[in-house]
């Protein structure tokens, strides 16, 4: 076995409550802006929704196996891969997505539907393709990886904030309206510095081991991004929407990935370093991305 999938980060049970109900507390930012509306639009112009749901949870993961087998990383590494490409799309994606002039009202869709789906792909999406990994696959038997209990964990990180978010928001929309955007700076700036700290108290490992680390996301985040945008662009989606589906499966909710390494594996050093280095990854790709769109006309909306 590699040294590096020996490395068991440090973080302790409280730390792990805390980062636990720090990211309950982003998700509850994220869905005060949501509204049944939201997933009514997949009814009512479901193809484009339906090409980025493809994208996120099938030929991501898909794409992801085929690139750890090609590169070959540590098991944990290769794990940590997985597990990010099965996670739904990012927080900041709506946003960047606006900034890059594309289809924004689908983004938030997509970021809303992905999010819910992700009950369900993200463990399913982890334990297949982990499973088919000839290394990666023993570190799941050693935890002893539930998929039904990774579920119910991803139902109280996301799906409960989320359905708590939405109902506040339709309950007290006057109070939303002045307290959405705060909830939102505090709890982005208060996970922020949380990863900040982990990465602190980590440091040597994270020196260590980030080379390998930094190549890696590096194609895996760039095979993210292109994935998207030529799925929509076989699908003959406009030029706003395939930047909204490149954007969306781009930039994924690496936070929900730490938060499964450190319940289900342990901190387990590949997985955590390169889950990491992803969140903060995917926030300089995805301003770079959205800066070059946003000098470029998308044309007409279809």
């Amino acid at each position: 076995m590699n040294e590096m999938d020996l490395v068991r980060l440090n973080f302790n049970p409280q730390s792990l409550w805390a980062l636990n109900f720090i990211i309950g507390l982003v998700m509850f930012g994220v869905a005060l802006d949501l509204k049944v509306e939201d997933f009514k639009a997949v009814l009512t112009s479901p193809k484009p929704v339906l090409i980025g749901m493809l994208g996120q949870f099938v030929l991501l993961p898909a794409f992801s196996f085929l690139l750890v087998l090609a590169i070959r990383p540590t098991p944990s590494i290769a794990l940590g891969m997985m597990l990010v490409a099965a996670c739904p799309g990012g927080n900041i994606s709506n946003f960047l997505t606006h900034y890059a002039k594309g289809n924004t009202a689908l983004s938030i869709t997509m970021t809303a539907l992905s999010t819910a789906v992700a009950i369900f792909m993200t463990p399913l999406n982890l334990s297949l393709w982990g499973g088919l990994h000839p290394q990666a696959s023993g570190i799941l038997k050693e935890v002893a990886l539930d998929p039904l209990e990774m579920l119910l964990a991803v139902f109280l990180l996301l799906g409960l904030p989320m359905a708590v978010g939405m109902w506040t928001g339709y309950r007290f929309p006057n109070f939303v309206a002045r307290a959405h955007k705060p909830v939102k700076i505090f709890s982005l700036g208060v996970f922020g510095l949380f990863v900040i700290g982990a990465l602190a108290a980590n440091w040597r490992y994270f020196l260590d081991y980030v080379g390998f680390v930094v190549f890696a996301v590096f194609l895996h985040n760039g095979l993210a991004l292109l994935t998207g945008y030529f799925a929509a662009k076989a699908a003959g989606l406009p030029e706003r929407d395939r930047r909204a589906v490149s954007i969306e499966v781009g930039i994924q909710n690496s936070a929900l990935g730490l938060i499964l390494i450190f319940n289900f594996f342990d901190g387990l050093g590949g997985m955590a370093i390169v889950t990491a280095w992803w969140g903060i990854w995917h926030i300089i790709s995805g301003l770079t991305v959205a800066t070059f769109w946003s000098r470029r006309d998308p044309g007409p909306a279809a």
